[in-house]
């Protein structure tokens, strides 16, 4: 198989983040791009950690992966992995950044602290319970596309404005003796956002390894979620069985403010957002 013109049925996708310091990172910037020369995706390290989604045969794949969980820090890193139908990504990049992924506020520090991961099995339940507040920890676009039943949309249009809804409704939530409970689609958003809303005395609760991870481990995950999943890369979205759905990207956007901006930014295949 070549790389620069893969058979998507040959193709295994992996996604995967990691909060944990990193000394030097533009050593680990360039490692990288040397045992990815077989793989297509997207890889972002920042001093806070990694983030990323790969793409290639399933023995490129797990040789990568191996090598990734021999380096400080990421032992215990979790790949989700799904098939493909489409190539997902048009080349490999690994970029420097200065955060995996930007909450908008200085100074949160993931590595310090963060909420209650709450597995798969024990999230149905949870939503259930009258005291949670649930919250999608996602764009509104993805919120539409599909969400947990009875979740909260936030309507932002990105990730860096939902600390402005956390503050306006926090007040509340604690009068009302409320714990917070957060989705995402991997789990780093929520990961973020909890480091972050550790200092505002109210529970925080987040759904381990995201979205992604409960259609892997709940076999029936449909009982509980309407719609698709929206992923950062060619092939769209995801139905609760981890399989590509027919959903187009100007389906996707249709009546977002700056649609035609984020459809030429998502047919740059970035994948920096997950």
């Amino acid at each position: 198989m070549s790389v620069s013109s893969p058979n998507p049925g040959d193709l295994l996708h992996s996604a995967f983040y990691r909060f944990a310091p990193v000394e030097d990172v533009p050593a680990l910037v360039n490692r990288l791009r040397e045992v990815t020369t077989d793989l297509l995706g997207s890889i972002l390290v920042a001093p806070e950690g990694i983030n990323g989604m790969i793409a290639g045969t399933p023995v490129a794949v797990q040789m990568f992966e191996n090598w990734l969980q021999g380096q400080p820090g990421f032992a215990q890193i979790i790949f989700k992995h799904s098939e493909c139908k489409t190539v997902p990504f048009g080349r490999m990049k690994v970029r420097r950044k200065a955060e995996i992924v930007p909450l908008g506020i200085t100074g949160v520090d993931v590595n310090a602290g963060m909420g209650v991961d709450v597995p798969p099995q024990e999230w149905r339940d949870l939503i259930r319970k009258d005291d949670v507040v649930l919250l999608d920890n996602r764009n509104s676009f993805e919120y539409r596309l599909g969400r947990f039943r009875n979740a909260i949309d936030p309507q932002v249009e990105n990730f860096r404005d939902f600390p402005e809804y956390v503050l306006a409704h926090l007040e509340e939530w604690k009068a009302q003796g409320k714990r917070v409970a957060m989705y995402c689609t991997g789990g780093i958003r929520c990961e973020k956002t909890s480091a972050w809303m550790r200092q505002f005395d109210i529970e925080v609760l987040q759904l381990q390894g995201g979205i992604l991870n409960y259609f892997m481990q709940i076999p029936d995950a449909e009982n509980e979620w309407e719609g698709e999943c929206f992923v950062f890369d060619n092939r769209i979205a995801l139905d609760t069985h981890m399989q590509e759905t027919p959903t187009t990207l100007e389906e996707v956007y249709q009546g977002e403010p700056d649609a035609e901006w984020r459809l030429r930014r998502a047919r740059q295949l970035d994948g920096s957002d997950s």
